[in-house]
């Protein structure tokens, strides 16, 4: 029998919305408020993840852990890292007018200090539409 190894989710929940007007992450749709995300969380748990790694900006971070630590207590083990346009990003390249993430790669780069397994980097605000799985 193969040992189980460890395995994160890491979701990438940092997004402003612009288009959307507002915090699409955590805006729920489902017969009874389901987020996008609830429902990738508990695939994931489904699935033998074994922990999951939100990525978010300063200003959401204690929306996300409110809506989201309750449902998951005891189910996975949880941690959140933030993304700042300054963060992993070298001086000569940060943009004091930029205001929007800098995307995905910047993404997992922040997330570097948290996981050390195998683990699948999904986006909070879509289902199915793409993954990226890494192996270490």
């Amino acid at each position: 029998m193969a040992e189980r190894k460890d395995l994160t989710l890491l979701v990438l929940a940092a997004g402003i919305g612009s288009r959307y007007g507002g915090i699409k992450q955590i805006d729920g749709f489902g017969p009874n408020g389901e987020t996008i995300m609830d429902y990738s969380l508990y695939d994931a748990i489904r699935a033998g993840f074994t922990k999951v790694v939100f990525i978010v900006r300063e200003e959401i971070l204690e929306t996300v852990k409110e809506k989201f630590l309750p449902k998951l207590k005891d189910k996975i083990k949880v941690e959140f890292v933030i993304q700042s346009m300054d963060k992993e990003v070298p001086k000569e390249h940060q943009n004091p007018e930029r205001k929007k993430p800098w995307g995905t790669s910047h993404a997992v780069l922040c997330a570097k200090g948290v996981i050390n397994e195998p683990f699948l980097v999904i986006n909070a605000d879509d289902f199915t539409e793409k993954c990226v799985c890494i192996y270490g």
